[in-house]
């Protein structure tokens, strides 16, 4: 991929990671019951499982478009249409109410806290609708070995930095409030950014 793409792919995984959802309540919720430590880890088992996640969902594409030459259409088509419904779910979130976590009376351990956020990166529908339509304009079928394991840590790098960037810092003071207030402007910008790709990838086939 070429510099340009990299960037486009780097921020769209910088916008998803801030994007607020179950991944961010379980760790916002660990670090407020079981204190930062437990948020670290639950921000390093998210991120290490977003990138297993990234990793697999690029090969996947990648294999099934060495297959047949049909399957770019298919895959292409079907990046637009979910890129099309994730821009109007984001946009619609956008007008809605902020997403607020929730708390219970007992936080769990350093190896849970770690095993949840693990869980939630790959567990998390969302992710994976996101993960299919993501990288339709990016994923061919020659695509090498190093640039699918690039795409993996990239995705790893910025979705573990951001989750214990909000474990370590924004949790101090009233910085979860701050994050929340900011949940419709991040869902704006995504589903804008998701119409966008749908419009270049529907532009690429002119």
């Amino acid at each position: 991929m070429n510099p340009e793409a990299w960037v486009a792919l780097a921020t769209v995984f910088m916008l998803g990671a801030m994007s607020p959802g179950p991944s961010l309540a379980v760790v916002l919720r660990n670090t407020m019951i079981g204190g930062r430590r437990q948020g670290v880890m639950t921000g390093i088992g998210h991120g290490i499982g977003f990138g297993v996640y990234a990793f697999l969902a690029a090969a996947g594409i990648a294999t099934a478009l060495s297959l047949h030459d049909s399957t770019e259409q298919i895959l292409k088509w079907g990046g637009i249409a979910l890129l099309l419904w994730l821009g109007y779910n984001f946009l619609k979130a956008s007008m809605g109410e902020v997403y607020k976590s929730t708390d219970d009376d007992h936080g769990p351990s350093d190896r849970a806290g770690f095993l949840q956020g693990f869980a939630i990166a790959l567990l998390n529908p969302k992710i994976l609708a996101w993960m299919l339509a993501l990288y339709a304009p990016f994923i061919e079928a020659n695509i090498s070995t190093e640039t699918l394991f690039g795409m993996g840590l990239l995705g790893m790098a910025i979705d573990g930095t951001w989750y214990v960037t909000v474990a370590t810092i924004l949790t101090r003071g009233d910085g979860v409030s701050k994050l929340r207030a900011q949940a419709r402007r991040i869902d704006a910008a995504m589903g804008i950014l998701m119409f966008l790709f749908a419009a270049l990838l529907y532009i690429d086939y002119l």
